[in-house]
């Protein structure tokens, strides 16, 4: 697809990032080069090349070449501690690690271990350290050799990404996608993207909510703007001198834009498409978008594992914006019980799905990959979310609750999601999210934590009793407790674990 473009449209950006372009020659002309820098480094195909950097034109040329060299690309988290990092290096048995500069302090304890396992093997992206080649270097040794480095005759069944999942539920587990599945992910008209179009992405490069529009956008012959850190207003800058026509954010994002003083300034008249996925995009938020951003707004519910994606094109059905959607194209989403047996339409129970995008499997788990199975009566493989839903009388997917984080309070199921919505609606919160905790009478019980909107006059207690006083007997808050914030993924998931923890001692 590159050295497609880079034929037809040799000058025009491929990617931008910080002011800086990389066109599609020389997106095209790096792939040898690093293929050549990557055999010399003994990287063959089938193997691992590892990323720890915020994205770059640098880390992007780097990835593709690492793809065309035939190996398979490992991103990992940024936001990951450095215990973590060293984790799932030695689980992806990468050949090769390849930092950035703003990540290298961040990894300082953790260096010697990493200098022993990648020993002659370390690339340096914008900083100079004994024992590491810098990006530059590395690039321009491999020169000589580039017109005798072939790219490696791909298929469909090889290795293309290794991801690793969050861990905000546990370890984290390396997902695997192969080629042919991300060939088809590409290649989905569902962007509506073309050659003109500006897709602009302010999430990390390790993230599914940056990779599956990204290479949408390349398979389309796009530009695709990248942020390495998002600030709201730097991305409003962003898309309005580029003409963004298109975006993928997440929930806070959105959030954080509408609420940003240079919002109602700013030209977005170029947009045509806006995504979210990530987390539930609360139904006020998607009406507030609407009315205030131009272009259409779509929903998608997924896993990066795949299996299982609903899609809300919110302008076309403006009365299911407490939906997620209906099952997107190709997919088979049902919903079971605790025992495994489909439930019919309107009960709640996990959501499964099954369709031609997903996952390999997780990486030397080969336990983890079959408890994330269910199968049908023929056999069929699907995958569990993991997700309490119901499909409601239309066939739209309602979100109720993870399946970990629903509370048990008297032997009544209580979905946080319901009582996330009301609070929502509540002029003076801001953020909000809702746990279980102990209770001595009920075993658990719900407790909201919110952050309120400054200057708000509404006590803790005033806007317990208003949530109160709209939901079930059995659903009512035991309390109310003001936050300045909540503790969030690099991908903007509140992390519910994390403030569990404080009660559940």
């Amino acid at each position: 697809m590159i050295r497609q473009h880079a034929a037809t449209t040799p000058d025009r950006a491929a990617f931008v990032c910080d002011g800086r372009e990389l066109g599609w020659a020389a997106l095209a002309g790096a792939l040898p080069r690093v293929t050549a820098a990557c055999r010399e480094m003994g990287v063959q195909p089938a193997d691992k090349v590892a990323f720890i950097t915020t994205i770059s034109l640098e880390a992007l040329s780097t990835f593709f070449g690492v793809i065309a060299a035939g190996a398979c690309t490992v991103p990992l988290a940024t936001s990951a501690t450095p215990a973590a990092l060293l984790g799932m290096l030695r689980n992806a048995d990468a050949k090769v690690l390849v930092v950035s500069a703003d990540m290298f302090p961040v990894l300082a304890d953790i260096v010697p271990e990493i200098e022993a396992m990648f020993a002659g093997r370390l690339v340096a992206i914008g900083f100079e350290q004994a024992g590491w080649r810098t990006w530059n270097d590395w690039m321009e040794s491999s020169d000589a050799r580039a017109a005798e480095a072939e790219s490696a005759a791909l298929t469909p069944d090889q290795d293309f990404n290794l991801v690793y999942s969050s861990g905000t539920t546990g370890e984290p587990k390396g997902i695997l996608h192969r080629h042919g599945m991300r060939s088809r992910q590409a290649r989905r008209p569902s962007f509506g993207l073309g050659a003109q179009s500006v897709m602009i992405l302010a999430t990390p490069i390790y993230s599914n909510t940056t990779l599956q529009p990204m290479l949408a956008t390349l398979a389309a012959g796009g530009t695709t703007v990248v942020m390495p850190k998002f600030k709201a207003d730097a991305y409003l800058e962003l898309s309005q001198r580029h003409g963004a026509t298109h975006t993928m954010l997440v929930p806070v994002q959105y959030q954080r834009i509408l609420d940003c003083p240079a919002f109602a300034a700013t030209d977005l008249s170029t947009f045509v498409l806006k995504q979210c996925t990530g987390a539930p995009l609360d139904a006020g938020l998607k009406a507030r978008i609407q009315q205030a951003w131009p272009g259409g707004l779509r929903e998608i519910y997924g896993l990066t594992e795949g299996g299982c994606s609903c899609v809300l094109d919110a302008d076309a059905y403006p009365d299911k914006l407490g939906t997620v959607g209906k099952p997107a194209a190709d997919h088979d989403v049902r919903i079971i019980d605790d025992a495994g047996k489909v439930l019919p339409q309107g009960e709640a129970g996990e959501i499964v799905g099954h369709s031609p995008y997903m996952m390999a499997g997780y990486y030397k788990r080969p336990d983890a990959t079959e408890a994330f199975y269910w199968r049908d009566e023929t056999g069929k493989v699907f995958h569990r979310t993991g997700d309490i839903g119901r499909f409601d009388e239309d066939g739209f997917l309602i979100l109720l609750d993870r399946k970990k984080d629903m509370i048990i309070s008297g032997g009544f199921n209580i979905y946080a999601a319901d009582l996330e919505s009301v609070l929502a609606a509540h002029p003076g919160v801001q953020e909000s999210t809702v746990i279980g905790i102990p209770s001595a009478q009920w075993g658990e019980t719900p407790l909201a934590l919110v952050v309120p909107v400054p200057g708000s006059t509404t006590t803790a207690d005033e806007l317990m009793a208003w949530v109160n006083a709209q939901v079930g007997k059995t659903q009512r808050l035991s309390a109310v407790e003001y936050r300045d914030d909540l503790p969030r993924s690099a991908l903007g998931k509140v992390l519910k674990r994390e403030l569990r923890q404080a009660y559940w001692k």
